[in-house]
């Protein structure tokens, strides 16, 4: 029972690192044309 104690904010912290990480990654950019580096490929 004491390992909960320490599991459960270490959940609570890597869920906001990766929610951190997703709207870093939105608002920097970096889904705004997905559909050309598709093309991007094939015209090679």
């Amino acid at each position: 029972m004491d390992i909960l104690y320490l599991l459960i904010p270490l959940s609570v912290a890597l869920v906001f690192f990766i929610l951190a990480g997703l709207w870093w990654a939105v608002n920097g950019g970096q889904f705004e044309d997905v559909e050309d580096e598709g093309r991007r490929i094939l015209k090679d």
